[in-house]
C-alpha cells in the first residue's frame, strides 16, 4: 500500500487510540498515590514510538516483555500483569 492508503484505511483507528492514551495519562496525573512498574514499562513502551525505524512495534514489545530466558520454577502470580516487574526506565 501507498502512505495515502495507509492514512485512509488506519488513521482513524490510531488517532482513537491515541485519546485513549491521552486520556490514561490523565487520570494517571489526577490519581493519588504512587505509580508502580508498570508505569516505567508504559513510558519505555513510549519512547520507542519516538524511534524513525520500522520496527516500532517490536520495540514497545520488548520495553513491556520479560528479557529472561531461563523458566522460573513456579510462577508467583495468578495472572499476567503486562509488564515486567524488573524493568527499569
Amino acid at each position: 500500500m501507498t502512505r495515502q492508503q495507509v492514512l485512509d484505511l488506519y488513521f482513524m483507528n490510531a488517532r482513537s487510540k491515541l485519546i485513549d492514551l491521552a486520556a490514561f495519562f490523565d487520570r494517571l496525573d489526577r490519581a493519588d498515590g504512587q505509580a508502580d512498574f508498570r508505569l516505567t514499562a508504559f513510558r519505555k513502551a513510549m519512547r520507542e514510538l519516538e524511534k524513525d525505524q520500522s520496527d516500532r512495534a517490536k520495540g514497545v514489545l520488548l520495553a513491556l516483555s520479560d528479557p529472561t530466558t531461563e523458566p522460573i520454577p513456579a510462577a508467583t502470580t495468578k495472572a499476567a500483569c503486562g509488564a515486567w516487574p524488573e524493568a527499569n526506565g
